[in-house]
């Protein structure tokens, strides 16, 4: 009998790992830290949070209506790629690059992670002569074909828009510069926030008001333009060169469960099931003890991952990161 007893207790730790575990509790967390070395997880959202929740944060949606031209960076054996790049370092004047947005409770990342690149690229590409935000708000809500708004939309179709229709000037919520601010109010996603009410779930997508907030300002003259837009070939050079030249970009990949409990370090895959497609921006690379890694900002707000940012694993198109980078030129007057 003592036999038999001692068995079970070596064999139970070994069935627990095979057991489904719910992605915010502890147990899972320790399984993920256990199972890797390259980052660490700890607890970003409370354990009550329903998974459920967790996939309205992931709002891409698959790009099948349109396509935008690559283009293609040359490179020879004189082009020269630092081993680390940052773009805040490179463009210091481009507060922008630097801000972590709240997509709130809405799966608006499509378009957050858009506008953000684009802000830095007006600002980049205009010496820092242009310093207000494109409007997420504008782009979620007046933007029809580009999905469903707060229920996901097209990376894509986000830039076409930009090209053809333009996106007005406007900040987060509660901010008074530009046109149209972000109506979505952020919320505690996260068990570390004071400041934030609770996130009650998705809510609806903003109408669309072509009309500034303030009466001072109009609709047409905030109107922002790109002169060109385009994606990137999955090739690491290329999107570094993208990135070292015209500045960051926007990028989706798959969210499994593990991810939203990244604390710090180069992300990799270790365990839990697809929640959806993510769209972030890419702002720079490294290496981190041998690891090589993307630069990334999250649109989850600063509580979340390291500050807002998280790196992840550069190389190897992990968990689809290379596969689809979008990006464009502002038209500037």
């Amino acid at each position: 009998m003592r036999v038999i007893l001692c068995l079970a207790l070596v064999a139970f730790p070994s069935a627990l790992a095979g057991v489904k575990l719910h992605p915010l509790s502890d147990e899972f967390i320790d399984r993920v830290n256990s199972k890797q070395s390259t980052w660490k997880a700890g607890r970003n959202f409370g354990e009550t949070i329903p998974v459920s929740y967790l996939r309205t944060l992931t709002g891409v949606l698959e790009d099948s209506t349109e396509k935008l031209l690559t283009r293609v960076h040359e490179v020879t054996e004189d082009t020269d790629i630092p081993e680390s790049f940052d773009a805040r370092e490179k463009w210091t004047k481009c507060a922008s690059i630097g801000e972590i947005r709240d997509q709130g409770a809405c799966g608006s990342c499509w378009a957050v992670a858009a506008v953000e690149a684009m802000t830095d690229r007006l600002c980049i590409h205009s010496d820092g002569e242009h310093q207000e935000s494109v409007s997420s708000e504008d782009l979620l809500s007046c933007c029809d074909y580009c999905g469903s708004g707060c229920n996901g939309g097209v990376m894509t179709l986000a830039w076409h828009y930009w090209l053809n229709y333009g996106i007005v000037t406007g900040g987060e919520y509660g901010t008074t510069t530009g046109c149209k601010s972000y109506s979505i109010e952020p919320c505690a996603h996260h068990i570390n926030s004071t400041s934030r009410p609770s996130c009650s779930g998705e809510g609806p997508t903003p109408a669309c008001v072509k009309q500034c907030d303030s009466s001072t300002q109009t609709y047409n003259n905030s109107l922002t333009l790109a002169s060109s837009v385009y994606s990137i070939e999955p090739e690491v050079s290329q999107i570094q060169l993208e990135i070292l030249n015209n500045g960051p970009v926007e990028a989706s990949f798959a969210v499994y469960e593990d991810f939203v409990s990244y604390k710090s370090g180069v992300y990799q895959y270790v365990e839990g099931d697809l929640l959806g497609s993510h769209a972030i921006k890419i702002l720079g690379w490294g290496v981190e003890n041998d690891t090589p890694y993307w630069l990334i900002a999250n649109s989850w707000n600063g509580d979340w991952g390291d500050n807002g940012y998280f790196k992840i694993l550069r190389g190897s198109n992990h968990v689809k990161i290379e596969s689809h980078i979008v990006a464009g030129l502002p038209l500037l007057e």
